[in-house]
């Protein structure tokens, strides 16, 4: 049991292979799992996990204006103003644990997400197939590869079909290989030429297989090429960019007043020392570096609660994207609908109609003939022929419900022949005796193109082809019909009633299928899908899911249009666009042949007008992303099978199915959804815009307190006034108002009115929407109200110390009365309520403590300069800074009123 490179497996038989794994074609037992899993290792490739925690405590100090702090701290200390130094130091530190555990929480979950989306394997365990993380297989493990799978480890391949793999990753083959289950001659041959292998990595474009693990983690093909290269890191998002930008340039303009500031006090004959000191404390407060850690924290806050909510976000751009998506293309099936089919009617070709009871994946039901002659023969042979074209099967698993184990039926694989294998099984035939009795000998597998698929079996001495598809595809391979013990030439006239057939059970919502078989001679034939005898076709329902309506309602009040784009029948796809609300009147449905008979600028004026796209290919899909984004949509794009890979990445948030999705898909998508589930983009587009509008509110609460806290200072400057905070009262009012409460804004949840907004413009700037004014405005206001009180009581009192307390206790009020603002750009600051988010009161609730600490115990007034206030002079301090929670809900009721009076002047219009 060692790597790929110990032993030349591709010159080895099957049997050799399994005996020297220690493996069966059976797969391994849980047991012998747990052991090589402890063995061996998970099956991972060695990358860094992230920066060391000292790395990320050090990086807080490497900061030019707080090494410039130390170094005058240092200087301080020489001098003798040890105290002053060491309450600085303290500060400092605070700070950095502060920054710290903001990066710390941010790393861990990044590193969270990536676990998050690793990959999952079928394999074979304790006889029965099962799905299993891809990181606990071990060698000997038995996998089931299909198309769109990406290989978990390498495998040796034991028994294939029409297999063909994508290992240019490897390679930089631009062809898929051919892949088989024979013995290669020649040790000789390099591992690109063992086409009985597949490697970790690389992706199965067509066919099926069954292999046998090799090697796993560092000891696979591609744990050598880890090994020469290093992991690339994800970088900034476009928003943290910005920020970064922005903070560069804030903090030049903060180092331009601060030095004024220096200036003007030395030039009034200030100590050099100690204005050098003060401006260097207020170039640390007032400059926002931090923007960008805590544009990441808020990121990583939010995409936790999207994964909690079942969409896992793969790309931190994304993020900020889904606010501004104004159009959703969503397939239907698993979707829109439960992914959970039912066969509910069988016709066959004779005419004879029969209507199937029973829900979901449950064996029991009954066959209710409602027009025709009884057919009981054909009746059996078309469920045959779906049990037998199949490759799911049907389970039943133990589930907990209420405090109980409850047996539940479910289907491995596709639900679609799921669905077959259980109407069968309604009839008394059971799937898995009908393939050992019909042992399969050959299978075309289905692919979009095609659009049906074909097993051949060995029924005694002759070979039997059965074949399941789309209805206008089967028939035309077909040229007789069963009816009864005959079989009739498939003329027009038959294909006519079929084809209305299908037609009806479309437009009940029916998926429609057809089922046909052929005997083939001995030997001879190589091209088995034609000359087929037709048996019938049967329909199938995906009930829509009951959430999936009120999701699509949420869109619309968002600004969102919802469309469908399937491959579904047209008739099909529009029932449950009509059920799910997501087709209005005036809007239509495309096929994917009508999109083939418009140009581009015919496309264009039919896309306002169209709710559903429907029979259409990969490639129409790709040709409708990029029309919809011409027309300046942001467009979230979902998508499941290989080929629809190029639309998602093209899409500007591609979206990928947790559970039916392969994973190339998923490679290619910005975000994956865990349930498959439709309202979970909806909430993945609600969670978007409640991160955006959070950063919002961090950048208004913090920009605003720095602007109030550098002109506090430039005004008592220019007055001629003695500075109303010394250094350390600067940097303790940093500490306490940036740290917690911009933290608690954070998790702020969402606005209720949300998703009642249209999307936000891609191009909208930081400051828009009138972010900067009112930044202005209350960064004034902060700096007014500390100004009054420090000169109010400087003349009361002509005790500059005091005059500074009540300073320092206005300005920190000041800025935890204004985060509560911060929490709404619509809403009154006293209609939200304390209690939807706690956090906040904590972090409130900490930050005055800690101010009140500072400024009234007596080991630390001296420290800090303060001294212990009179109850009028707390009273001031309370009354100025209250007048910001004031002023704002002044300012809301005037706008309300103003909106009324709007209101109404245009119903009096209108009369």
């Amino acid at each position: 049991m060692t790597g790929v490179g110990k032993l030349h497996w591709h010159g080895l038989d099957n049997d050799t292979v399994l005996e020297l794994l220690g493996s069966s074609w059976e797969g391994l037992t849980s047991r012998q799992c747990r052991e090589r899993l402890d063995r061996y290792g998970l099956n991972v490739l060695e990358t860094g996990d992230g920066l060391p925690v000292l790395r990320i405590l050090l990086d807080q100090f490497k900061d030019f204006m707080v090494m410039m702090l130390l170094a005058a701290t240092a200087v301080a200390a020489l001098l003798g103003e040890v105290a002053d130094a060491v309450t600085i130091v303290v500060i400092v530190v605070l700070n950095a644990v502060l920054g710290f555990v903001q990066e710390y929480r941010a790393e861990r979950s990044l590193h969270a997400l990536k676990r998050m989306t690793a990959p999952v394997a079928r394999a074979l365990r304790d006889g029965a197939e099962c799905v299993v993380p891809a990181e606990e297989l071990v060698p000997g493990d038995i996998i089931q590869l299909g198309p769109g799978d990406r290989v978990p480890a390498d495998a040796r391949i034991l028994h294939a079909r029409a297999l063909e793999v994508d290992q240019s990753l490897l390679t930089g083959e631009s062809l898929p290989v051919a892949k088989h289950a024979g013995v290669l001659p020649g040790r000789e041959l390099a591992s690109p030429d063992w086409t009985n292998m597949v490697f970790m990595g690389t992706v199965v474009t067509q066919g099926r297989a069954r292999g046998v693990v090799v090697a796993t983690g560092m000891e696979t093909e591609m744990g050598a090429i880890a090994e020469t290269i290093e992991e690339a890191g994800t970088g900034d998002t476009p928003l943290q960019r910005r920020l970064d930008h922005l903070g560069r340039y804030l903090g030049l303009a903060c180092l331009l007043v601060c030095g004024l500031v220096v200036a003007a006090g030395i030039t009034r004959g200030e100590s050099w020392f100690h204005m050098f000191l003060a401006g260097v404390s207020l170039a640390v407060a007032a400059i926002p570096e931090g923007l960008p850690a805590v544009v990441t924290v808020a990121l990583a806050l939010g995409v936790q609660r999207m994964a909690a909510r079942s969409a896992i976000v793969r790309r931190l751009p994304a993020v900020e994207t889904l606010g501004c998506a104004t159009l959703i293309c969503s397939d239907k099936t698993g979707t829109l609908t439960k992914n959970e089919m039912t066969l509910r009617e069988v016709t066959l070709a004779s005419g004879a109609r029969y209507e199937v009871s029973g829900s979901g994946y449950s064996p029991e039901g009954q066959f209710s003939l409602v027009e025709g002659a009884p057919a009981a023969p054909d009746l059996a042979l078309i469920l045959t022929a779906g049990a037998i074209c199949n490759n799911a099967r049907l389970l039943q698993e133990n589930v907990r419900q209420r405090g109980r184990i409850q047996r539940k039926w479910k289907v491995s694989g596709d639900p679609t022949e799921g669905a077959l294998l259980v109407a069968a099984a309604k009839l008394g035939l059971d799937g898995e005796t009908l393939s050992r009795c019909n042992p399969r000998v050959d299978e075309l597998p289905f692919s979009a193109e095609r659009r049906c698929m074909s097993v051949v079996v060995q029924r005694g001495a002759v070979r039997r082809a059965y074949i399941k598809g789309a209805p206008d595809t089967v028939m035309g391979m077909c040229s007789l019909a069963r009816a009864g013990d005959s079989e009739h030439r498939l003329d027009a006239g038959w294909q006519r009633r079929i084809t209305g057939q299908a037609d009806t059970m479309a437009g009940q919502a029916l998926r429609v299928l057809a089922l046909a078989y052929r005997d083939l001679p001995a030997t001879g034939e190589t091209e088995i899908e034609k000359d087929a005898v037709f048996l019938g076709i049967v329909g199938l329902l995906d009930p829509p899911r009951p959430e999936a309506v009120l999701a699509v309602s949420r869109c619309r009040q968002a600004g969102i249009r919802p469309v469908m784009i399937t491959g579904d029948h047209p008739a099909t796809a529009a029932a449950v666009a009509r059920e799910t609300g997501l087709m209005t009147p005036g809007t239509g449905v495309l096929t994917g042949a009508q999109l083939d008979a418009l140009d581009d600028p015919a496309l264009a004026r039919h896309l306002e007008h169209t709710s559903v796209y429907a029979r259409v290919s990969p490639q129409h899909k790709l040709r409708l992303i990029r029309a919809f984004r011409a027309q300046g949509h942001v467009v979230a794009m979902t998508g499941d099978g290989v080929n629809d890979a190029p639309a998602v990445k093209e899409a500007d948030i591609g979206i990928a199915m947790g559970l039916s999705g392969t994973d190339v898909t998923k490679e290619a998508s910005d975000m994956i959804l865990a349930d498959d589930n439709f309202r979970t983009i909806v909430a993945a587009v609600e969670e978007g815009r409640a991160i955006y509008d959070n950063i919002r509110k961090f950048i208004r609460y913090l920009l605003s307190c720095n602007v109030g806290e550098v002109l506090v200072m430039l005004a008592a400057v220019l007055l001629g006034w003695p500075l109303p905070l010394i250094p350390m009262q600067i940097l303790w009012v940093n500490l306490v108002t940036d740290g917690l409460p911009a933290m608690a804004l954070g998790v702020d949840p969402a606005d209720p009115d949300n998703m009642r907004r249209p999307p936000r413009r891609s191009e909208e700037g930081v400051f828009s929407r009138g972010l900067g004014i009112k930044i202005a405005v209350r960064g004034i206001m902060i700096a007014a109200a500390t100004a009054l009180t420090f000169g109010w009581c400087l003349g009361q009192t002509g005790d500059v110390a005091r005059a500074r307390t009540v300073a320092f206790v206005t300005l920190v009020f000041c800025q935890l009365f204004h985060v509560f603002e911060c929490r709404s750009e619509t809403r009154n600051v006293f209609s939200m309520g304390l209690t939807s988010n706690p956090w906040l009161v904590v972090a409130v609730t900490c930050s005055v403590a800690m101010t009140l600490v500072a400024a009234t115990h007596p080991a630390l007034q001296p420290h800090f300069q303060t001294r212990s206030l009179t109850l009028e002079e707390w009273m001031a301090a309370l009354a100025v800074s209250g007048l910001m929670l004031v002023t704002a809900a002044v300012r809301h009721l005037l706008a309300q009123v103003v909106a009324g009076i709007a209101r109404s002047g245009v119903e009096r219009h209108d009369l």
